[in-house]
C-alpha cells in the first residue's frame, strides 16, 4: 500500500514522502497514530498543491533576503566603546550590540543570531562582519568601532 507521510518516520522517510508499506503496518500503526494517509488521487493532488505553495513561499523568502542583503551591503554601523592605550577596548563588541546599533542608526531589524563574528572585536577600527540572512544569502555589514 502506498502512503503519504504526515510526519517524519525514522525508518520510512521524511514528511510528505510517498512510500510503499505493507497493508497491516499502514492500517495498524501509521493510520492509527496519524503518521500517514493513504496515497489516493485526491491526497496526491493535495500534496502536489501543498508542495507548489511551499516552493512559492520559499522563493518569496529568498527574494526578500536578497533585497535586505542589498540594503545591508555598504552600510556602516558605528559602535562606541571606552578604550585604553593602543586602541584596545575594555571588553568586546557582541552581535547583540551590533544588532541594537543597526536598529538605532538605520531602523533595520537584524537578528543577533544571524550576525557571525568569527573572533571577538576588541580593538578600534573597521571590520567586515558577515550576516547570514538565508541559507543562500549572506550580506557583509561594516562595523566601525570608535572611542567613546
Amino acid at each position: 500500500m502506498k502512503v503519504i507521510l504526515l510526519q517524519d518516520v525514522k525508518t520510512l522517510g521524511k514528511k510528505d514522502d510517498v512510500v510503499e508499506v505493507s497493508d497491516g503496518y499502514a492500517k495498524n500503526f501509521l493510520f492509527t497514530k496519524k503518521l500517514a494517509i493513504e496515497a489516493n488521487a485526491k491526497n496526491l493532488n493535495d500534496l502536489k498543491l501543498h508542495k507548489a505553495n511551499d516552493e512559492k513561499v520559499a522563493a518569496r523568502i529568498l527574494e526578500e533576503a536578497q533585497k535586505f542583503a542589498e540594503e545591508l551591503n555598504g552600510k556602516t554601523v558605528v559602535v562606541r566603546l571606552k578604550s585604553g592605550k593602543d586602541g584596545k577596548t575594555f571588553g568586546s563588541v557582541s552581535s547583540k550590540e551590533i544588532a541594537e546599533e543597526a536598529k538605532n542608526q538605520f531602523g533595520m531589524d537584524i537578528d543577533k543570531k544571524k550576525i557571525q563574528i568569527s573572533e571577538p572585536i576588541k580593538a578600534i577600527g573597521t571590520y567586515d562582519v558577515p550576516v547570514k540572512l538565508h541559507t543562500k544569502v549572506t550580506a557583509v555589514l561594516k562595523v566601525s568601532v570608535e572611542e567613546a
